[in-house]
């Protein structure tokens, strides 16, 4: 067990090391947290299931457990590189705040080893989520449209698999139907704010109350951060999905499109179901938030703590 005065790991100044243990959290989460997902997804864009458990008992009836998977091959790829991306992103960013806003080097009073505030890791967290949404709206963009697709029959679907649904998007809507959703990718992602800055305070906090070791720390704060961040951006969530699941229309024959702006998704689900639309599948989120975040914190900072420098 690590005593109370374990200091925190030093923002490290190698910058390769932050996109490689993103690698690690990407393939955690994944494997901790895509059945979740996808259910709450299909809460999201789909009236006709009543909660979540009717959505799993149905998904595995008529999908079988592989349902669960739905759309899995876009984030093991995906979030890879999108966790490599946020993090090894949100290293650098950190390292340049703390060095050059916080503690910058013409001050007289420069400190190279002060540490960087909370609010600053959460100002380094929206810089992050605005890095990674331009890989993330793609990836997720073309996962969304898989995990509503409810035929158990592949010849049933529009798209067969990931790479067949990003060519025929590409074919009749080009780059910008590919990013179809960027911008409400921009607005979710800016609630990264809230999940560094609660990371940091609640790291700082166990570190300093408890006699967790390093692997406990990250887990405990890495769930709980999670969960804040998801409290507090889920409603945008809603949205994002509303408008990445919209039918695109055109050469694609998927129907007409219903949300040409953020505002009309947003009416949308305010309209079927008042402001509880906004947390249609919370649950499911809420209760992956926790151990896939964990998880995926513990193999970040392991990573960050066994690469060499």
């Amino acid at each position: 067990m690590a005593t109370k005065d374990q200091t925190p790991a030093p923002v490290s100044h190698k910058t390769y090391k932050g996109f490689v243990a993103g690698v690690f959290s990407g393939v955690a989460k994944l494997c901790v947290g895509h059945p979740f997902d996808t259910i709450k997804v299909r809460l999201q864009t789909n009236p006709n299931f009543t909660g979540p458990w009717q959505c799993v008992t149905q998904t595995i009836r008529n999908e079988g457990i592989r349902g669960l998977y739905k759309g899995a091959s876009p984030p093991l790829v995906g979030w890879m590189f999108m966790d490599s991306i946020a993090l090894g992103s949100l290293n650098v960013y950190r390292r340049l705040l703390r060095d050059n806003l916080f503690n910058p080097p013409w001050h007289p009073l420069h400190d190279s080893t002060r540490p960087l505030p909370s609010h600053g890791h959460g100002l380094a967290g929206i810089m992050a989520g605005a890095t990674v949404s331009f890989v993330a709206a793609p990836v997720e963009h073309i996962k969304a449209r898989l995990q509503i697709q409810y035929a158990a029959k592949k010849t049933e679907r529009l798209y067969k698999g990931p790479l067949d649904c990003l060519a025929k998007i590409y074919r009749h809507h080009g780059v910008a139907g590919v990013y179809h959703g960027l911008g409400a990718t921009l607005l979710f992602r800016s609630s990264f704010f809230f999940w560094w800055g609660s990371y940091d305070l609640f790291s700082r906090l166990l570190r300093e109350e408890t006699s967790l070791g390093a692997a406990a720390i990250n887990f405990w704060a890495g769930g709980l951060s999670a969960q804040v961040f998801w409290i507090v951006s889920y409603p945008s969530d809603v949205v994002k999905q509303r408008i990445m699941t919209d039918p695109l229309g055109g050469g694609l024959n998927d129907g007409v499109r219903r949300f040409p702006r953020w505002k009309d998704a947003a009416v949308a689900v305010y309209k079927e179901g008042g402001a509880k639309g906004f947390w249609r599948g919370f649950l499911p989120c809420f209760l992956r938030a926790f151990p896939a975040n964990a998880m995926a914190l513990v193999a970040f900072e392991a990573g960050m703590r066994s690469l060499p420098d």
